[in-house]
């Protein structure tokens, strides 16, 4: 990792003044209380863009976290972990406008939230979507992309990614062969996205997955809605989810107008009893309330209460957490 970073400052030193790498990422607390045992996890999540010349970009992320839960059982105290791993690590080679080829170890193009809203600065919720987990390689994969621009005009444009990713067991750059891709749609005049994704599971049995997400937002309000729906052969799920900041009430930088309430409804379905695809074994269903607070200089307050019910149980989860959000450049280039 170290001899990677430092190939990146060498090239970027090497380059215009204007290519400068930033530094980016953010910094979180946050606590959970899920059947009222409480846990709590401090986390840093740094990730640093290099670009090299005028085509090729060198992107990074990391995860830095401690996480304290109570010992199981009547045993008192807590139990402390440490989990310390890169999320990715890939170059980015634009070729002309509508085609970049991508390699390494990249976020797979599987609905929206694993490449748009994991991040810890971004995500309405502490926690995310339960369907994240569906599939073999949800999160990141190592080989190659290619992905672009397919039509660009005024009211509308589509984009395109696919994919391959080999097997890999390196510890941080774990893999499993798989391909897929992605196709949205965005509507200018309307700030409509419609997509699908698939992914095709090509090592020990194989599977298919398949995706589609809408996301809108309304001109002239600060109301977003957010959604995605996912199958594999065993199992199924969605969730949507809407937030509205209160800026209309003296502006978003306004006290109240920093508040933003957020809903979430989530569902997932058994299709049969084998249970190879990281989704609950019974058929669960769960409603996310969110409250949370845009502070000054990229801070975040996150609040959420959670009730979760299947055929057996019904569970209370309450979270809570602070996120800052930090971005400089590694030195000061020209025009900075």
């Amino acid at each position: 990792m170290l001899a990677a970073v430092g190939a990146m400052l060498f090239g970027a030193l090497s380059g215009s003044a204007q290519d400068t790498p930033l530094l980016s990422g953010g910094v979180g607390f946050f606590s959970n209380t899920n059947g009222g045992k409480t846990s709590y996890t401090p986390i840093y999540e740094p990730l640093l863009a290099a670009p090299i010349g005028r085509h090729l970009l060198i992107e990074s992320r990391a995860a830095l976290l401690e996480s304290f839960a109570p010992n199981g059982g009547n045993e008192p105290g807590y139990n402390h972990t440490h989990y310390i791993a890169l999320t990715y690590l890939d170059g980015a080679y634009t070729v002309t406008p509508h085609i970049t080829v991508v390699g390494g170890s990249f976020l797979i193009p599987f609905g929206t939230y694993n490449e748009r809203l994991s991040p810890i600065w971004i995500g309405n919720f502490q926690a995310g979507p339960i369907i994240a987990n569906l599939g073999p390689t949800t999160g990141a994969g190592t080989g190659g992309m290619v992905r672009g621009s397919l039509i660009a005009r005024r009211k509308v444009t589509m984009d395109y990614a696919a994919f391959f990713a080999a097997r890999s067991s390196n510890k941080q750059f774990l893999s499993e062969r798989a391909s897929g891709g992605r196709l949205s749609g965005y509507l200018l005049d309307q700030r409509l996205e419609m997509g699908i994704s698939y992914e095709r599971q090509l090592q020990g049995t194989h599977e298919n997955f398949y995706g589609g997400h809408v996301w809108w937002e309304p001109k002239g309000t600060s109301f977003r809605l957010r959604s995605e729906f996912a199958r594999g052969h065993h199992a199924q799920g969605y969730w949507l989810e809407a937030d509205y900041r209160l800026a209309r009430f003296g502006g978003a930088d306004s006290w109240l107008g920093r508040f933003e309430p957020v809903f979430r409804m989530q569902q997932t379905f058994r299709r049969d009893t084998t249970f190879s695809d990281g989704l609950p074994h019974l058929n669960t269903q769960q409603a996310d309330f969110g409250f949370d607070y845009n502070l000054p200089h990229n801070t975040r307050i996150i609040t959420s209460y959670s009730r979760e019910f299947t055929a057996t149980t019904k569970t209370n989860i309450w979270q809570t957490g602070i996120v800052y959000r930090f971005l400089f450049p590694a030195w000061k280039g020209k025009g900075l």
